[in-house]
């Protein structure tokens, strides 16, 4: 991987959204066509994570990684990207609170009682959030 490929994912809880932003790639997982979306990433020690908001219903993207956990990694921010990766779908309660728990407390702390977001409840991402760790292809 190019080094400043590593730089670009070694974001922390002070990097900017700009910074945590990419593109994704995944499989349309009834129609097989190539589906591109906008997402933010997370780190938590060495791991790169995906996710969101609790929302009611599976999110497409997540549904497509499930079907076809092999899609693309967009880097579209400083250093330009396609990097082929694998989705670990993470569905056990125990490790969806564990990562979670960080990704929630940087989440309240980008965005302060002035935010249009609301605080995030823990309890609400681990039962409705999407968690996908990502597993990039090796590479040169």
């Amino acid at each position: 991987m190019r080094e400043d490929v590593r730089q670009a994912l070694a974001i922390d809880a002070s990097s900017t959204i700009e910074d945590r932003t990419i593109d994704i790639t995944t499989t349309g997982r009834r129609s097989g066509e190539p589906r591109r979306i906008e997402i933010a990433f997370y780190r938590l020690g060495d791991g790169i994570y995906l996710s969101g908001i609790p929302g009611s219903t599976t999110r497409n993207w997540l549904a497509n990684l499930a079907a076809q956990p092999q899609f693309t990694f967009h880097l579209k921010h400083g250093p330009y990207a396609d990097l082929p990766a694998t989705a670990k779908v993470i569905v056990g309660p125990a490790e969806r609170r564990r990562v979670l728990a960080v990704f929630v407390e940087e989440f309240n702390r980008r965005h302060g009682p002035d935010s249009p977001w609301p605080e995030a409840v823990l309890d609400e991402w681990v039962e409705r959030s999407p968690l996908v760790k990502v597993i990039f292809a090796e590479t040169d």
